[in-house]
Parts: structure tokens; C-alpha cells; sequence
């Protein structure tokens, strides 16, 4: 496999979120401009993208331990940082990643770069264990985060603030959902066993691999015997608790992991809406794969009502609202360095008008589920205490704070009563 091109590819990925672009369109717009990249360079390509969003802080900070004045061309910063991720965080040998990097150093300008680089990744393979060491010296270095947000943590979460900093530069685990339909964890594991794929049971039907593979090698994934789904949104489920017969309104519904888990839990009728067209055929493929046909689907805004709800009452909705997406860090990883402090407040007020908009679905002594992948208070509790003080016909039955940590991402959850 070509390194060099992984390698390149990367870079590029690191310069264009630092100009403000989400990784996974970056990655996608690559891979579309190079289709014909081998299934090594594609999994290079992902490993050395993410982890360098992932060690950023850390990777900036060695770099920066090693010049004399901060380096002004993108391209030039993003290829090094690309060759430090690669030499400090993975097994790639190491001179080969000097190679690589130099020689496509060398191509930037008319090469006036080439002797810096060479000397700064081989200054850095000298004083590797010096510079790591660093590092815990400076807080945005030590924790990957950037400085607002590890104060954030402090003063919201005083007793586990170290905790989270720490599970968000986690590589995510691989946590699968087994139908309840066709089986459970306990037979699923055994049947991840027979297929070689190492595994344990979190709960009843949850099972986390010891290492991700790709979903067509899990057993019985085609026909629908497991969903792969993070252990915290699988928690969504079992708070709303759909019940036979019931109608039930999936609000922002893509991918469709909840919704695909409703349907398992109960013979109810499911709506499901998403903006966006190509979203929303992601929910149709997993609702069909898990053997659903009773999913109304629509590609509307959730608080157009006009556009596509008919005045018939939901006995529960979903409401999965957009947020910061502040827990599921570790999975996106580029998030840390892409928001802002102020972006929490931005999204809480976007969700009002949503939250408001579902709220007017609901049949009495409904429910309505709250939920957020943030961690974020401003998109949580302060949203659930603004939404309670607006309506009084409405009855919190139920919250949960979902930190963190190594079996799951983070989660908030509210679980509120139409009176």
C-alpha cells in the first residue's frame, strides 16, 4: 500500500478542519476525488485523520516544543503533524513515515522545506519520551481539549471532570444491540465466539467487541439479529418504553438506531422524520434489514407541522434534538477543535422552538423523551427547566445524566409527562 498517499491524504484532512470543515464531509469528498484507494489506504487514510483530531493538542504542542517561531504554511504543519501522529501513536516504522513525510515536504513550494522537515521528525525520534513528557505540563496538550472546554468540565462537573476529560480521548468501543426478537446477548456472544470475534455482554442485549471488525463479518447482521449502537442511545429506548399498539413519533430520526430499537421493543406503529432526503434512507435501510414494515417515514422539518403532521395525536414522542454533539467526541473527534463556546447556547435556543413544535403532537398523558448526545447543560438541564417552565401541563417523570466513559458516549436524557 501507498503510505505516502495515506499520508498526504491525511494532512489534507488536518488543514481543512482547522479552515472550519467537519472531518467525515473532508474524508468523503477524498474519497470520492480517489476511488480507486485500496482498503489499506482507506483504513490508513481514517486512522491517521482521526488521530490526529483525537491527539491534537498533544501533537501541536511537541511540534511547537521544536521551532523557533510558529510555522505559517498550512500544508507544511498539517503533513508534520500527520508524520508525529504516525511515529508517536501508531506502529508504522519510522523511518519510512520520515521518508514519506520529507519527500512530500519537498513538493511544497520549490522544496525550500525539505532540510526543516527532515531535521525537526528526526529532532522529534531523538527526544520522543522528553517531549511526551511535556506535555502534561500544558493543560490543552495534556487533555486534547481546548482550554474553554476543560474549564467547562471543571465547573460543571467538579467530581468527574478528570474522568470525562479522560474517556474523551478514548478510542470509541464497538457496541452492538442484539433483536430481542431473534435473541440475546448471552447467544450472541457465543455465536460472535464460533465466528472467532472476541466479546462480552454489557447487559441483556448489549455486547461490546474487544475490537471493531466490519459489520459483514458479525453474524446475522444482514438478517437483522443485531444493530450497532453505542450502550448509552441504547438507553433511549428503554426510557421512552414504547408499548403495543401505541403511535410513537421519531423526531430527527437518522440514522435510525433508536428507531430500529423501538420497533423491537413493542408491536407500535413508528413515524419517523428526518430533513434530509439521504438521511432518511438511512433509517428505511435499517428498518428494512431489521424485517420492520410498519414505519411511516418523512423527509420534513420536525417543527413544520404543516408539512407533514395530520392532527392525529402520538401516545409518546422521541425528540432526539441536534446538539453540540459534545458527548460523542470520541467518535468525532474533530468536534473539540470545531466548536465554540458560545455554540451550546446557539443549539438550546434552536431546540426550543422544536421541542415546543413535538410538544403540540402529543396526546394527553403522553410522553415525550428529551435526548441529547451533549454533555452540554445549557442543551440539558437548562433546556429541560426552560421547557417545564413554558407548559404547565408538563410533569418531568424521569432524568439521567449519561457520562462518559469506557463502555459508553454521553447522553442526556429527560423523560417528560403531558398532563
Amino acid at each position: 500500500m501507498s503510505m505516502a498517499l495515506a499520508q498526504k491524504l491525511a494532512a489534507e484532512s488536518v488543514a481543512a478542519v482547522a479552515a472550519g470543515q467537519n472531518l467525515q464531509d473532508v474524508l468523503a469528498n477524498i474519497r470520492a476525488k480517489y476511488p480507486d484507494l485500496s482498503a489499506q489506504e482507506n483504513g490508513a487514510l481514517q486512522d491517521i485523520a482521526y488521530g490526529c483530531q483525537r491527539y491534537l493538542g498533544s501533537l501541536k504542542y511537541m511540534l511547537a516544543q521544536m521551532l523557533n517561531k510558529p510555522i505559517d504554511n498550512p500544508q507544511l504543519e498539517s503533513l508534520l503533524l500527520a508524520a508525529l501522529y504516525q511515529l508517536h501513536y501508531t506502529r508504522n516504522v519510522p523511518h519510512a513515515v520520515v521518508n514519506e513525510a520529507v519527500e512530500a515536504v519537498a513538493k511544497i513550494g520549490r522544496g525550500q522545506y525539505r532540510s526543516f522537515a527532515n531535521a525537526i521528525l528526526r529532532r522529534f525520534l531523538r527526544e520522543r519520551d522528553k517531549l511526551a513528557a511535556v506535555c502534561k505540563k500544558d493543560e490543552v496538550a495534556r487533555y486534547n481539549l481546548p482550554q474553554w472546554w476543560t474549564a467547562y468540565l471543571q465547573n460543571h462537573y467538579p467530581k468527574y471532570w478528570h474522568n470525562i476529560a479522560a474517556a474523551l480521548q478514548l478510542h470509541p468501543p464497538m457496541t452492538l444491540r442484539v433483536n430481542r426478537r431473534h435473541g440475546n446477548a448471552e447467544g450472541y456472544v457465543a455465536k460472535l465466539a464460533e465466528a472467532g470475534i472476541a466479546a462480552k455482554a454489557l447487559d441483556d442485549y448489549a455486547v461490546t467487541l474487544e475490537e471493531a471488525v466490519p459489520v459483514n463479518k458479525l453474524p446475522g447482521f444482514s438478517d437483522g439479529l443485531v444493530s450497532v449502537q453505542d450502550f448509552g442511545a441504547q438507553q433511549a429506548g428503554y426510557l421512552l418504553n414504547p408499548q403495543n399498539g401505541e403511535r410513537i413519533l421519531d423526531a430527527c430520526a437518522a440514522p435510525g438506531g433508536k428507531t430500529g430499537h423501538l420497533l423491537e421493543l413493542a408491536d407500535c406503529h413508528v413515524t419517523a422524520l428526518d430533513i434530509a432526503p439521504d438521511r432518511l434512507a438511512r433509517v428505511q435501510s435499517n428498518v428494512e434489514r431489521l424485517g420492520f414494515g410498519n414505519v411511516a417515514l418523512h423527509c420534513a422539518d420536525a417543527q413544520d407541522l404543516a408539512a407533514w403532521y395530520d392532527g392525529k395525536p402520538f401516545d409518546a414522542v422521541l425528540a432526539d434534538v441536534p446538539c453540540t454533539a459534545s458527548g460523542v467526541v470520541r467518535r468525532n473527534p474533530d468536534i473539540k477543535w470545531l466548536r465554540r463556546p458560545t455554540d451550546a447556547l446557539k443549539t438550546a435556543r434552536q431546540q426550543e422552538a422544536l421541542l415546543d413544535a413535538l410538544w403540540q403532537t402529543l396526546t394527553q398523558n403522553g410522553r415525550m423523551l428529551l435526548a441529547t448526545c451533549s454533555i452540554f447543560e445549557e442543551e440539558n438541564a437548562q433546556q429541560l427547566n426552560k421547557f417545564l417552565n413554558r407548559h404547565a401541563d408538563a410533569k418531568l417523570i424521569d432524568s439521567h445524566v449519561l457520562l462518559p466513559n469506557k463502555h459508553q458516549d454521553g447522553f442526556y436524557y429527560a423523560l417528560i409527562q403531558k398532563l
